[in-house]
């Protein structure tokens, strides 16, 4: 994924990392407990810096574990950190306790996905919301972002899908800024270039009364649910299914300090029910 060309020196590399961050020579060098002149130095090429520097570097300017390897590659030191198949039995214990955390978490959707979205574990309540997707978004590999945006996969049910479809977007875009990857910029133009679906512009429709879902929005009503009820502390998912409109907030989860590519690149992502007419709707699917 990591786009760095070898033919760049490792300092101008650097730079552009911080750059990127927006911090200078000497708030990078009291971070890292050395020296403006040394960092400038670094980034010119007048000093090659050390395995240890590079790292410490990297670690000061939020630089993603695939990508501090091919600064140490560009600067010839062999890469620091593996990139270890999600199959592979050294994984067994992740995988197993990432099954029992998706499982633990039904009802409610929960779903594993890699850097570039394809997704590599998930619920049953996940594949209750995939119930209506065409066949061709659901064969191997999935990919959450296709799944969401779409236009025969979930966007024709949601219903603030200008808002979420946004958020996605912008979540996107964050990401590539991070890893600077070429397959996540191919992925994004992709999904950005979809068309909404027709008569559906993101608005909530009139029957619920509200605005475009979002933060400070109104939640709209469901099937016999009461009145709506303010969701001010995020923006959430409102997506049809089954004759009701289910309304999620999003939380995303990485593992710590990850020592290994793959898993530095996983993201478990799950979906809290936003008001008590979703919980008791998706309890009602497996009573």
């Amino acid at each position: 994924m990591t786009t760095v060309a070898l033919d760049t020196g490792v300092g101008p590399l650097l730079r552009s990392w911080r750059e990127q961050r927006r911090i200078s020579q000497l708030e990078l060098a009291l971070r890292a407990d050395s020296s403006a002149r040394h960092i400038s130095f670094i980034e010119t090429g007048r000093s090659r810096p050390s395995e240890d520097m590079i790292l410490r570097l990297a670690e000061h300017l939020d630089i993603p574990v695939r990508e501090r390897n091919a600064l140490l590659v560009v600067a010839g030191y062999a890469p620091r950190y593996a990139q270890t198949a999600l199959d592979d039995p050294a994984l067994g214990a992740l995988r197993e306790g990432m099954e029992r955390l998706l499982q633990g978490y039904d009802p409610y959707p929960a779903l594993v996905v890699d850097g570039l979205y394809n997704v590599v574990a998930a619920n049953r309540g996940i594949q209750m919301l995939l119930e209506g997707v065409a066949g061709h978004l659901l064969a191997p590999p999935l990919n959450a972002m296709r799944l969401t945006l779409h236009p025969e996969g979930l966007a024709p049910r949601i219903r603030n899908l200008r808002d979420w479809r946004a958020d996605l977007l912008a979540q996107m875009e964050r990401q590539i800024a991070l890893a600077r990857s070429a397959e996540l910029r191919e992925l994004y133009e992709e999904v950005a270039g979809y068309p909404a679906p027709e008569g559906n512009d993101g608005a909530e429709d009139a029957e619920t009364g509200g605005s475009a879902g979002g933060a400070g929005s109104s939640v709209g009503e469901n099937a016999g649910a009461g009145p709506a009820s303010p969701l001010p502390f995020a923006l959430p998912l409102r997506i049809e299914h089954g004759g009701q409109v289910l309304s999620f907030v999003a939380s995303i989860a990485t593992f710590n300090t990850p020592m290994d590519v793959t898993v530095a690149e996983l993201a478990i992502e799950t979906f809290l029910p936003a008001d008590r007419a979703t919980a008791d709707h998706l309890r009602s699917l497996t009573s």
